[in-house]
């Protein structure tokens, strides 16, 4: 979940939003003819993120996913940004160029700020893809900014049918956080998405707010999330508010998966609490080092991650150890020496895969009750869960499990024992390959897939 920053004037948001309130004609549809069952071949799915290296959640999980479906021999395609960082991939002659989004002129600007709104160069390289490799479906995760939904619309209308994974609320909020200011906000769950003017949701940007109000408003006009067969939900508090606006036959709960095999279960740790993830506002990290620092020594922290926040927290937190970005054996090697992974969280979080890592190392969790976190922290048996915001309670709670080693091994095992049962990465995949079948079949299709 990751938010492009724009310096746009508010004269220069307004004349997007003008521009793009009336939807561009679409080229007359095309749809490919299918197999009649004669020749039967091996299911095609084209997967489409914004970033395809490991930059976050939404990457991890489609990665994850491709791999999956290569192990049922299922032929899979690209589409994404071209990016230094990006993995290599045989599709990249139809990614689209790079875009920062950050210009100096003006015109420049509103350029930036339409192509944010509506691709025409991702539009026309997925339709190119579509063309030369056929694929079976098209499941999108992460495609906002820089390849935009417009790129369903076109898939929709070459007759293949969409999934869209959430990874955040951004079809029910224009900001995807459901955040207004700080405080919980749901008022455009419906799609009536005024409220982000009249509030400025956007960092109290006036500019900004009517951009991504436009943003929603011409997608709304398109239809573009309307054109989604199915939108995966993987908890069910994301399940609840995307029904709100998009009915129950178009939303379907799969829960994300990890692989617990490849985690062997931590033996001891060195008795710290552990924020793991990004430094931003809606991560609540502020609460958790003001438990910190009011506990005077009583406890130890350990944060490790990065983001905008990180130089203030260091300046304004000197007792906690700022570790930054870990990665492979140093990443490791911190969770398993931690007694309790902290999360946070004061936004609407989905299904936190920090969560089932912890849940696999056999850590227990301490964590706010909030979205999704609740159905996968269960208080009082693989964790403790307190109220967002409450930094005197998380710190009691932190204090209560870390002086009681058998209370948080007890935790730990429970955990471990969930993820391994209702985490499956392979249950994952199998749900997601069913719901490719029933896609396909409900399109009309009488083969047999995958086979």
């Amino acid at each position: 979940m990751t938010e492009p920053s724009f310096d746009l004037t508010d004269d220069v948001a307004v004349s997007v939003a003008r521009s793009r309130l009336g939807p561009e004609t679409e080229v007359p549809s095309w749809r490919r003819e299918r197999s009649d069952g004669s020749g039967r071949r091996a299911l095609k799915v084209l997967f489409a993120n914004k970033f395809f290296f490991r930059n976050g959640g939404s990457e991890v999980v489609m990665f994850d996913e491709m791999e999956l479906m290569r192990r049922r021999n299922v032929d899979v395609v690209e589409f994404s940004m071209n990016d230094d960082r990006n993995i290599p991939s045989r599709f990249q002659s139809y990614f689209v160029s790079q875009k920062s989004y950050r210009a100096s002129s003006r015109r420049e600007k509103l350029r930036s700020a339409l192509s944010f709104i509506h691709s025409s160069e991702a539009v026309s390289q997925i339709r190119r893809l579509i063309r030369d490799q056929k694929p079976d479906v098209l499941h999108c995760h992460n495609i906002y900014h820089q390849l935009t939904p417009s790129i369903v619309t076109a898939a929709a209308d070459m007759g293949v049918p969409v999934v869209l994974t959430l990874h955040d609320y951004k079809p029910v909020c224009p900001v995807y956080t459901q955040l207004s200011n700080g405080q919980v906000c749901t008022r455009c769950g419906d799609g009536a998405f005024e409220t982000i003017l009249a509030r400025r949701c956007a960092d109290g940007s006036l500019g900004r707010s009517a951009l991504l109000w436009a943003e929603a408003r011409y997608h709304a006009l398109l239809g573009s999330y309307h054109r989604v067969e199915k939108f995966i939900a993987p908890s069910r508090f994301m399940y609840e508010a995307i029904v709100r606006r998009f009915g129950a036959a178009k939303v379907v709960h799969i829960p994300n998966g990890i692989d617990a095999s490849r985690i062997d279960t931590s033996v001891g740790d060195d008795g710290y609490a552990l924020y793991l993830g990004r430094l931003s506002p809606e991560k609540g990290v502020e609460d958790l080092l003001k438990a910190h620092a009011t506990a005077r020594g009583a406890w130890r922290l350990v944060v490790a991650g990065t983001g905008p926040l990180l130089d203030e927290f260091r300046r304004k937190y000197p007792a906690a150890e700022f570790r930054g970005h870990l990665t492979g054996t140093d990443l490791e090697r911190t969770i398993s020496e931690a007694g309790v992974i902290v999360v946070p969280s004061v936004w609407h979080e989905n299904s936190p895969l920090s969560i089932l890592e912890a849940m696999a190392h056999g850590k227990p969790i301490i964590a706010s009750r909030i979205g999704g976190i609740p159905e996968m922290v269960r208080d009082g048996t693989t964790g403790l869960l307190f109220d967002p915001g409450n930094a005197s309670q998380l710190s009691e709670k932190v204090r209560d499990l870390l002086v009681d080693r058998s209370r948080r091994e007890a935790f730990g095992r429970n955990a471990r024992r969930i993820v391994e049962d209702e985490y499956s990465l392979e249950e994952h995949g199998s749900a997601l390959f069913s719901l490719y079948e029933d896609l396909i079949a409900s399109a009309g299709s009488h083969r047999k897939v995958g086979s």
